[in-house]
Parts: C-alpha cells; sequence; structure tokens
C-alpha cells in the first residue's frame, strides 16, 4: 500500500510541475508570437524598474526554457523560486489593486497568482525530482 501511495504521490507531483511549467511556457511563446516584450518592457519602466525591455526579454526567455527545464525536472527548486518571485511581483505591481477574484466578483485579481505560487511552492518542496538532484536544482 506505500508503494501504491508513493507512486501516487510522485504522479501527481509531476504532473504538477508540467502543468505549472506548461502554463509557464505557454504564456512566454504567447508573449514572443503577439511581440509584445516591448510592450511588457514598457510596462516594467513606467513602474521604475530599471531596463524594463531588457527585463521583459530576461522574464520572456526564462518563461519559455525555463519552464521547459521545470517541465523536464531540471532547476526545479530556483525556477520555482524564480516564477514565484516573478508571480509575487506580479501581484504587487498589478493583481492586488484589483482584488482577489480574477472573474465573477471582480477582474485582473491575485487569486490565481496565489495559486500558481502555491503549485511551485508545493513542487520545490515535495517533487522527487527536486530532492534527487537537490544540489543542483
Amino acid at each position: 500500500m506505500r508503494d501504491l501511495m508513493s507512486n501516487q504521490v510522485r504522479l501527481g507531483v509531476t504532473l504538477l510541475r508540467v502543468t505549472v511549467a506548461s502554463v509557464f511556457v505557454i504564456h512566454g511563446i504567447t508573449r514572443l508570437m503577439n511581440a509584445g516584450v516591448g510592450g511588457f518592457g514598457e510596462f516594467i519602466g513606467s513602474w521604475g524598474l530599471p531596463a524594463g525591455v531588457a527585463l521583459a526579454w530576461a522574464i520572456t526567455v526564462v518563461e519559455v526554457l525555463g519552464g521547459m527545464s521545470l517541465a523536464a525536472g531540471y532547476g526545479v527548486r530556483v525556477l520555482a523560486a524564480w516564477f514565484a518571485i516573478v508571480i509575487g511581483t506580479g501581484i504587487v505591481m498589478v493583481h492586488a489593486s484589483d482584488g482577489w477574484f480574477v472573474v465573477g466578483a471582480g477582474r485582473n485579481g491575485a487569486e490565481y497568482s496565489v495559486l500558481i505560487i502555491a503549485s511551485l511552492v508545493a513542487v520545490a518542496l515535495t517533487d522527487p525530482v527536486a530532492h534527487r538532484l537537490g544540489r543542483r536544482s
């Protein structure tokens, strides 16, 4: 029974890791395909962050390549931390002022971003790949 549970937990955490990684990959590819990096960079710059366009490119490249790496199980802890910081910054800069709800009782709120951060933390804490490759991830 314990082996079955271990296999189920491992499968569940792997599914969560691959799914949350896919969200980042798709997000970054969509920004690239819609020529949105420049606008994103201008938005970042408008908040007073330095080198907005360069930062937007860095975020986008890490979303795509880092997301693929996360899905494959490489750099799990480092990438989970990076993505959590980026998403947390998005909450502070954009979503918190719009409230909690993304749809329904509000628009563009923080609930989805909080769920992504919680998923990243769960993956970093429980994914066997993160533990097996702990020194490298």
